[in-house]
């Protein structure tokens, strides 16, 4: 397996890659390094994402392990435009489910970020975010983009 460590805003990340696909994204650092092209060209896309120079990349090959329908969440969430939001329920609308289905499998996303779980808003309130240091990672993700949205503009 191909691993790579970065820092970030967000802290320290590390990608996981498997048969040519990125298959997760951790916070920390990892303890072996053995990087891909496939992980220098993420941490490229990263960077560039998180100095406000370009939107999360779309064309990065993702193969996130879950089950059947939280797979379809997760590539229902990557279609959410950059710098937009999507309530639970919307997105249980288009993916199927409930909206606690839909937050269990933001819960289990194994490659945040790059599926941009925390796009995911509550209907009453910014909901909840599992990774980093929670919900002061996921307010610094969407504050990034609504500048990153509001310079491109």
């Amino acid at each position: 397996m191909a691993v790579l460590s970065m820092h970030s805003p967000v802290g320290d990340l590390t990608l996981f890659a498997e048969d040519d696909a990125i298959v997760a994204l951790e916070w920390g650092w990892g303890s072996l390094q053995d990087p891909s092209p496939l992980l220098h060209r993420a941490k490229a896309a990263l960077d560039a994402y998180f100095d406000g120079a370009a939107p999360l990349p779309t064309d990065l090959p993702l193969n996130p392990m879950g089950t059947p329908y939280r797979r379809k969440v997760w590539a229902a969430l990557r279609t959410i435009p950059h710098g937009q939001t999507r309530s639970y329920a919307a997105l249980a609308r288009e993916a199927g489910g409930s909206a606690r289905s839909i937050g269990g499998a933001n819960a289990a996303n194994p490659i945040p970020i790059l599926i941009p779980c925390h796009r995911v808003l509550a209907s009453a309130g910014i909901g909840g975010y599992s990774g980093g240091d929670g919900l002061a990672t996921k307010r610094l993700l969407l504050a990034l983009e609504s500048r990153t949205k509001a310079a491109q503009a």
